[in-house]
């Protein structure tokens, strides 16, 4: 693909360019190489404008855009730091690249704070929503090491590496969800518009019809008659349920079903694991104590039986358990590998290089398993759709052709 870009040198001069890329991240890393800082990036021509506005539709719906923000935001503000601009010029500079929408009043904010003497990582903690635990935490990390900018080139890249795992999970699953969806949509149109029309045929004539032919002309005719309540009691259920999943108890029964179920199960658990596995990395090696890493990573997992267990894994680690000890005999959870890594990093001293290796092996396998899920669900679904479409024709069609050989 083809982007055109504005950056800015070192010495502060501006100029315009284009680039072939696979994506904008690339981009952003070839001029990032230069030591030069990328303001805007844009891929040029129709279709890439039609691509970017249905990327973008994508991420909204998925949280994804807040996430690339939050990854432009390190990555830019470390290629500036390390190009030796102080902060408080690089946020300005970010202000103007990010300016619109949420971000300009949160770096406004962020310079007036670090103006009144406070820290960055204490001003990014006054936006929770923005700037998460961890980010946060390895910003102060960076701070109290003396190595900000690579704390913030370190966060850059562990973000834009989860951000790519989540957009190719997503992604394989995308064209199986529309595929179902639009089964659906040509079911309540079959059964709200061409079988009424086809069931009036039938009583002028008076025909006798067959029992699969009776089956869907009741079925239409009952959602038909209440549409509303069906609706409505959908919407009803589906209410119910995510009401449901907000409470602990909610949380605790759907966590267990969803580690519980074939194949999901095995997914869900190496999710959870390589994503354990990452956070505990990022933090160890930009220096955060194991006990901070491990409450903030409980903080990161959303099932919660992941979220107990490493709470209270923090809890025993500050009465002088290992890491190892607290993992190994936890299967249910988390894969006997992730316990011997941890071992084998705990032994060697390479504990957040172990941890990084075991995030990469979990998100390949999710990333195979997801992509072969995809595989088969597809010809799945073509093959659903088939016997419905041969289902309504002997239903349906079958009939109308006795009239015609009557008449």
């Amino acid at each position: 693909m083809l982007f055109a870009y504005k950056a800015v040198k070192k010495d502060g001069t501006h100029y315009e360019g284009t680039m072939e890329a696979a994506d904008k991240f690339a981009v952003y890393r070839e001029t990032h190489t230069r030591g030069d800082v990328v303001l805007e990036v844009k891929e040029k021509g129709t279709k890439g404008a039609l691509k970017n506005t249905l990327k973008s539709l994508l991420s909204v719906s998925f949280g994804g855009a807040k996430m690339v923000d939050r990854i432009m935001f390190a990555k830019n503000l470390s290629a500036m730091l390390h190009a030796g601009l102080p902060l408080s010029r690089a946020l300005s500079v970010l202000e103007r690249q990010m300016a619109g929408g949420t971000w300009t009043p949160i770096l406004k904010k962020i310079s007036d704070n670090l103006s009144r003497g406070e820290s960055l990582s204490a001003s990014l903690s006054s936006f929770p929503k923005t700037f998460s635990p961890l980010f946060v935490s390895m910003v102060g990390a960076g701070e109290e090491s003396g190595s900000l900018t690579e704390s913030l080139a370190v966060v850059g890249e562990e973000l834009e590496k989860s951000y790519e795992f989540r957009k190719k999970v997503r992604g394989a699953m995308m064209y199986p969800a529309i595929i179902l969806c639009v089964m659906i949509a040509i079911a309540i149109l079959m059964l709200v518009y061409v079988i009424p029309r086809l069931t009036l045929t039938f009583k002028e004539f008076n025909t006798e019809l067959p029992l699969s032919t009776r089956a869907i002309i009741e079925t239409s005719d009952f959602f038909a008659r209440y549409y509303g309540f069906i609706i409505f009691g959908i919407l009803a259920i589906v209410a119910a349920i995510y009401a449901f999943s907000k409470t602990i108890m909610g949380k605790h029964i759907l966590g267990r079903i969803a580690l519980g179920f074939p194949i999901i199960g095995t997914i869900v658990e190496e999710i959870n694991s390589a994503r354990t596995a990452r956070t505990l990395a990022s933090l160890l090696s930009a220096g955060v104590p194991v006990v901070t890493a491990v409450k903030i990573t409980a903080g990161v997992v959303q099932n919660i039986h992941y979220r107990d267990m490493l709470s209270k894994t923090a809890d025993e680690i500050q009465r002088g358990a290992s890491l190892e000890s607290l993992f190994a005999p936890r299967t249910e959870l988390y894969p006997p590998f992730v316990g011997e890594m941890i071992g084998v990093g705990e032994e060697t001293g390479t504990l957040s290089k172990t941890l990084l290796e075991v995030a990469l092996f979990y998100e390949n396998e999710v990333g195979q398993k997801t992509k072969d899920m995809s595989t088969v669900i597809e010809p799945l679904l073509m093959v659903l759709i088939g016997i419905g479409v041969g289902f309504f024709a002997l239903a349906m069609i079958s009939p109308i052709y006795s009239l015609t050989n009557t008449i």
